[in-house]
């Protein structure tokens, strides 16, 4: 199957769709979060910079995201959560891909309405440890165990920023900084529409599942 880029504004479902994909076909993850924090246990200058609330540059996250990608020695496709987020970063990206050989990718964008994310967002429950989510408002994603992860059984924790205020200011950013990353993957001919705008999410998985088999 082919390697996956993830557009989706946020609660759209790219962590339930990645679960998905590493569960049913052994994808490997690679989201921007989990590396930062991991490369910030062994960077100070890093670890202070994100404890401040900056936003990383462009540069120290490409970097980054190609020594992880250099790591990858197995033929396991992969999924890009959180990356590229600026069209500087996407043409990087397939500067980094073209040279690993590892440009058989899909970019899919999952397209939500604001109205379905907010019912998302204000239920969803996330592993501080494994980072499997959840949704304590959903039956479908609902923990088996109230506020305890299925999979390392560590105690659930509810976001700080899943507010419906924090939500409508997130996604309006959201739109105006993915309409230029739309228009691009759609040029070069990469990007593939899911609409994920049920709370059963079934039918948007089997859509992924045909888009990446292609």
């Amino acid at each position: 199957m082919k390697n996956v880029i993830f557009l989706a504004p946020p609660a759209g479902g790219k962590g339930t769709m990645s679960d998905f994909l590493v569960s049913k076909y052994h994808y490997q993850h690679l989201a921007t979060g989990n590396i930062l924090r991991d490369a910030a246990q062994e960077d100070e200058d890093l670890a202070r910079l994100m404890a401040s609330g900056a936003l990383v540059d462009d540069e120290t996250m490409i970097k980054l995201l190609k020594e992880t990608l250099q790591k990858i020695t197995n033929n396991k496709p992969f999924i890009l959560d959180g990356f590229p987020r600026t069209l500087y970063q996407a043409q990087e990206l397939d500067i980094i891909l073209s040279g690993l050989n590892k440009d058989n990718y899909v970019v899919v964008y999952i397209d939500v309405d604001e109205e379905t994310l907010q019912k998302r967002v204000l239920g969803r429950l996330i592993c501080p440890k494994c980072h499997k989510t959840y949704n304590c408002l959903i039956d479908e994603f609902k923990p088996e165990l109230d506020n305890v992860c299925d999979v390392c059984e560590s105690k659930l924790i509810h976001r700080d920023d899943d507010t419906a205020e924090t939500l409508a200011k997130r996604y309006q950013n959201y739109i105006k900084s993915t309409k230029p990353l739309i228009k691009y993957y759609e040029d070069k001919g990469r990007l593939k529409v899911i609409s994920n705008k049920a709370v059963d999410q079934t039918l948007a998985l089997r859509e992924l599942v045909g888009v990446l088999s292609d």
